[in-house]
């Protein structure tokens, strides 16, 4: 079954170099943060974390918009939380197959992780043509033509910055003040 969806992959630039420095211990701790501290974005921006990846993890989400919100809100809350390593993102939206339930397969996650691969650090990149609508408070630059692995041609990339604004949604809050339920 194909599937519209937006995926971002991200990863913890460094991480390799600070377990060496620290010890495993220390990077322990640091990836229990890093891993509480995206569950906890997902969940306010309505994505799913489809795959842990060592020192990153790949996210799906149906709406493109809710995928930069939560790629950009990560980026800079992980500034201080996984201080001294800094994130890196790639994101992509595309038709893709979801495959045995649970997982994906298609150029759009292909896509995503190769940008991921090509962003540096504090970077979330985002191929031009796939732009559809950035949430409030957040800004696209352009970018120069990147060759990704795998695709024909280079690919034009828009950097996404700013801090996207979190707006009330799917808040059934006041549903419990009207009839019949305030009886």
């Amino acid at each position: 079954m194909r599937v519209p969806r937006t995926f971002a992959f991200v990863d913890l630039s460094g991480f390799t170099n600070y377990t060496a420095a620290f010890g495993d211990d220390a990077a322990g701790r640091l990836l229990s943060a890093f891993r509480s501290l995206t569950r906890e974005i997902a969940s306010e921006r309505g994505v799913r974390i489809a795959k842990w990846l060592g020192d990153g993890c790949m996210i799906v989400s149906v709406e493109q918009e809710a995928c930069i919100a939560f790629a950009l809100e990560l980026e800079h809350r992980s500034a201080e939380v996984c201080a001294p390593l800094q994130l890196r993102v790639g994101l992509a939206t595309g038709h893709a197959l979801l495959f045995e339930g649970d997982d994906y397969i298609g150029s759009a996650v292909n896509m995503a992780a190769r940008l991921c691969d090509s962003a540096g650090p504090h970077e979330v990149l985002l191929p031009t043509m796939q732009l559809e609508r950035l949430p409030q408070g957040v800004e696209a630059t352009g970018q120069h033509d990147i060759e990704l692995r795998g695709f024909p041609g280079p690919i034009n990339v828009v950097e996404l910055s700013g801090r996207p604004v979190l707006a009330a949604s799917n808040d059934t809050g006041e549903l419990w003040t009207r009839t019949p339920f305030n009886v």
